[in-house]
C-alpha cells in the first residue's frame, strides 16, 4: 500500500508582531500549493537593535497562537524557542524532517528579499536540497534568479517556486512604531493580537 505523501509550508520569523500580512501570505500558499499545514516558527532572539524594545519570546509566540487558532491548517511551534544555540533553518527543517518523516515534503515560505541572499545562509545548499522555498514576490524587489543560478545551478529552478501575493505593505517595524506614538492597529493584525497588545501595554 503505498504511502500519502504530505505537504508542510513552514514560515519563520521573529513575529515581533505577528500581523495580517503573515497570514494572508500563509493561506495564500496554503491554498496555491495544496499545502496540508502551515508551521508558524518563532525565531529565538529577534534581531532588532535599537530603538523599541522587543517583547519577550514567550510574548511573541502566545500572540502567534493568538493570531493562528481560528485555522485549523495553521499551527505553531516552540522548536527554535526552546532550541539551544543558534537557530539555523538547516537545524530546524532537518530536526521537522525526523519528526514528520520520508513521506512529508517541506515548504519554506519566505520573501523575495531573503532569498535573494540565500547563498549567505547557513548550509544553504543542504538546506535547498531538503525543501522546496515558496517565494513571495513584491513589486519593486524582483527574483535573482541569476544569482540563484550561479550558486545553486538547477536546484535553483527545481526546488524554488515563485508567487505572486496580494499587495499588503504591512511590517512589524510599522506596527511597533504605530503603538509606541499611540496609533492604533487594529485591523493589521488579528483583534485577539491587538486585544491583548493593548492588554499588555506592549510596544508602548
Amino acid at each position: 500500500m503505498a504511502t500519502t505523501r504530505r505537504s508542510v509550508g513552514l514560515m519563520g520569523g521573529t513575529f515581533d508582531p505577528i500581523h495580517t500580512g503573515h497570514l494572508v501570505l500563509a493561506e495564500d500558499v496554503r491554498d496555491m500549493f495544496g499545502l496540508d499545514e502551515v508551521l508558524f516558527i518563532p525565531a529565538a532572539k529577534p534581531p532588532h537593535k535599537g530603538g523599541v524594545a522587543t517583547v519577550t519570546a514567550e510574548q511573541r509566540y502566545l500572540m502567534a497562537e493568538l493570531a493562528t487558532a481560528s485555522n485549523p491548517a495553521f499551527h505553531v511551534s516552540r522548536m527554535e524557542l526552546d532550541r539551544q544555540g543558534p537557530s539555523y533553518s538547516w537545524l530546524t527543517v532537518t530536526e521537522l524532517q525526523e519528526r514528520y518523516g520520508a513521506s512529508t515534503d517541506f515548504y519554506f515560505i519566505t520573501g523575495s528579499d531573503a532569498i535573494n541572499l540565500l547563498d549567505e545562509w547557513h548550509r544553504a545548499h543542504d538546506l535547498l536540497e531538503r525543501c522546496h522555498f515558496i517565494v513571495s514576490v513584491r513589486e519593486g524587489v524582483p527574483l535573482d534568479e541569476a544569482r540563484l543560478a550561479r550558486s545553486f545551478g538547477s536546484l535553483a529552478t527545481e526546488h524554488i517556486h515563485r508567487l505572486a501575493t496580494p499587495a499588503l505593505e504591512i511590517s512589524s517595524t510599522d506596527i511597533r512604531e504605530r503603538l509606541a506614538r499611540g496609533a492604533s492597529i487594529r485591523y493589521i493584525v488579528p483583534d485577539a493580537v491587538a486585544d491583548y497588545i493593548y492588554k499588555e501595554g506592549l510596544y508602548q
